[in-house]
């Protein structure tokens, strides 16, 4: 809601800009994507090996997780 209200104020101060961000923002996103989808599989895979290290350490344990 923040975004669309500063939007609407970019529209009322410089009209052109605003319609210019409007049909960039797909075009970024998109381009940002790839970026995206690399950090989450990053972070699952350092979350994996955290897992896989802490494994010895519960089992040994003894308790349920």
């Amino acid at each position: 809601m923040v975004g669309f209200l500063l939007w609407v104020l970019l529209l009322v101060v410089c009209w052109p800009l605003a319609l210019l961000a409007l049909v960039l923002y797909p075009i970024v996103w998109l381009l940002m994507l790839p970026f995206r989808l690399v950090g989450i599989t990053v972070n699952a895979v350092f979350s994996f090996l955290g897992a896989l290290l802490m494994l010895p350490a519960r089992v040994l344990r003894g308790r349920p997780v």
